[in-house]
């Protein structure tokens, strides 16, 4: 058996929980009004605080929407994130071929749209293709033009979750993000905040479309370049948030920090391409991993570029599988398989208050409801994981359940005391 507990969770069986419309979850949750966030705890609750960076509650922000439940990236996602709750909606930025700006995960479109029974589009299919140091074959959004793109479906990435609504919604671009969010909180009277997320930037710019100057100039001309605007810009590779920098955007950043899986039998995070490295650091020689920039140098290195880090679960709560004597992975519930429902949460690291004490705040990827993405600590119950790291301090936690999140974090801020 592998030891290597993401790919276990992406391999798992998934009973379906029964699937609510899109309207019906609008009622549903009546969140529709939520405040942007429960309060300035710092100064509305005497001399409470709690343990984010700021003293203020933990936001909530809506990953790729609520993609939980619908295709993700589209505009019906991202309304309902926001009708659930969430402060915050995150749109992962890609290009299209004429070089307009549009949300989705990878440049790769086989996953997440329909293009693969477009037979119009079958001449397009490049195989072997290199994306950051990997071979993909399937559909590249930078081969469409915006008008092709928006002929495409969206689809469900994830087969196990339901797949009623594949098809129905559009590739949404940047600027209709942005007209989304500032109808939604003019109407709920509310903030909300976009994630924009460069993704894949020093591919973008090999191809001829880089992605920087296009977002500030987006973010300029919705009156949004400051470090006050309902934003922060997130990538995984450094180059990107400081080329934006020095051309003058002034918004809130995010250092992103990944790893490939982990070792089940040591805990440990395992590195491997593309999640070993930024891809500008493996361009440029730089042989460090992403590992490197959460000791306290890579923190304080951070720290002269951007405001805040973005990390995956385990660098802050590890998780570890049961090994017996023999040295093999124990199948704990005994449901024929090993995977992350037989591993158990280890010791939090001290990850998020060396990260305060540089100035940093700290959000945290991905948190999801399925039994089969939470350790057996958790004993099935995502509010129990989100509950561990709101109490380690997190500042926001990146959620395909942002309903989930905002029950969790309730519960969270009653125990205490706000």
């Amino acid at each position: 058996m592998p030891c290597c507990l993401r790919k276990f969770a992406s391999l798992a069986v998934l009973v379906c929980v029964p699937y609510l419309t899109l309207m019906t979850m609008f009622s549903a949750v009546g969140l529709a009004s939520a405040p942007a966030r429960t309060g300035d705890a710092a100064t509305t609750h005497g001399d409470k605080a709690l343990p984010t960076l700021d003293g203020r509650p933990p936001l909530i922000i809506g990953h790729r929407g609520a993609s939980g439940y619908l295709p993700e990236h589209t505009l019906e996602a991202y309304q309902l994130a926001i009708a659930q709750g969430a402060e915050v909606i995150e749109p992962d930025l890609i290009s299209t071929k004429d070089g307009v700006l549009i949300a989705r995960h990878d440049p790769n479109l086989v996953t997440s749209t329909d293009v693969a029974f477009r037979p119009e589009f079958a001449g397009r299919k490049r195989v072997d293709w290199p994306v950051d140091g990997e071979k993909q074959t399937g559909w590249f959004a930078h081969d469409f033009t915006l008008a092709e793109i928006k002929t495409l479906g969206a689809m469900i990435t994830d087969p196990e979750r339901p797949q009623q609504n594949n098809g129905k919604f559009r590739i949404a671009t940047l600027q209709e993000i942005i007209d989304l969010v500032k109808k939604q909180s003019t109407k709920l009277g509310r903030t909300i905040i976009i994630y924009p997320e460069t993704k894949n930037p020093s591919y973008h710019r090999d191809l001829g479309l880089p992605l920087e100057d296009k977002l500030i100039d987006a973010l300029d001309a919705a009156g949004w370049n400051s470090r006050s605007a309902p934003m922060f810009v997130q990538s995984f590779e450094p180059s990107s948030l400081k080329e934006m920098r020095s051309k003058g955007l002034k918004t809130r950043m995010v250092q992103l920090v990944d790893g490939y899986d982990i070792d089940s039998k040591t805990g440990k995070i395992t590195y491997a391409i593309p999640y070993d490295r930024p891809y500008d650091w493996c361009k440029s020689g730089d042989m460090r991993l992403f590992a490197d920039m959460v000791t306290p140098a890579g923190l304080a290195e951070i720290r002269t570029y951007a405001d805040g880090i973005g990390v995956w679960k385990p660098y802050i709560v590890p998780v570890k599988g049961h090994v017996d004597a023999a040295g093999q992975l124990v199948d704990v519930n005994g449901d024929g398989k090993v995977d992350l429902r037989d591993a158990t949460t280890q010791p939090p690291a001290t990850l998020v208050a060396e990260a305060h004490k540089q100035g940093l705040f700290v959000h945290v990827f991905t948190f999801r409801s399925e039994k089969r993405r939470l350790a057996s600590s958790y004993q099935g119950d995502p509010q129990a994981e989100y509950l561990q790291f709101f109490r380690l301090g997190v500042d926001g936690v990146f959620s395909e359940f942002p309903d989930t999140a905002m029950m969790a974090r309730t519960v969270y801020l009653r125990e205490s005391g706000f």
